[in-house]
């Protein structure tokens, strides 16, 4: 299966976004409303400036305490987006994902952004698709 159509798939199309200068209380804020893991940090939508997770925050907090919160989310992004295209696999992005250590990606295409894929929603268009491959070799196997 193909990025662009995970992306078709999931029920919310755009990405979430946040803005450098926002406060990381303001992103935890959101990402739990959202109930999501990873914020793209932009000022414009559609050219990422980085990522922020969950993990991202709980490591700072851990080291720091709970001043990180007035930080900006700037101070703790992920600067070195990794990106897929929507012509790339599942398979293709789940190897990237696995390399990097990291569970969210932005899908890029000619410098815009067209939204994010997560391991989980990887992992489920993976499964679906190797559901589909068995079903037909059993019905080869089977004649019908």
């Amino acid at each position: 299966m193909l990025v662009g159509q995970i992306l078709k798939t999931k029920a919310i199309g755009e990405a979430i976004t946040v803005r450098p200068d926002s406060t990381v209380a303001e992103a935890a804020k959101l990402l739990s409303s959202r109930k999501i893991g990873a914020l793209i940090v932009a000022t414009d939508p559609k050219h990422p400036e980085g990522i922020l997770s969950e993990r991202d925050i709980v490591r700072e907090l851990g080291k720091t305490g709970s001043e990180i919160l007035t930080h900006k989310v700037s101070d703790f992004m992920t600067r070195k987006l990794v990106s897929c295209r929507p012509d790339e696999t599942a398979l293709a992005v789940l190897e990237k994902m696995s390399t990097g250590r990291f569970r969210h990606m932005p899908v890029m295409d000619d410098g815009d952004m067209l939204g994010v894929v997560s391991i989980g929603d990887v992992v489920k268009a993976r499964l679906e698709e190797l559901a589909m491959e068995n079903n037909a070799l059993e019905g080869m196997i089977m004649g019908h």
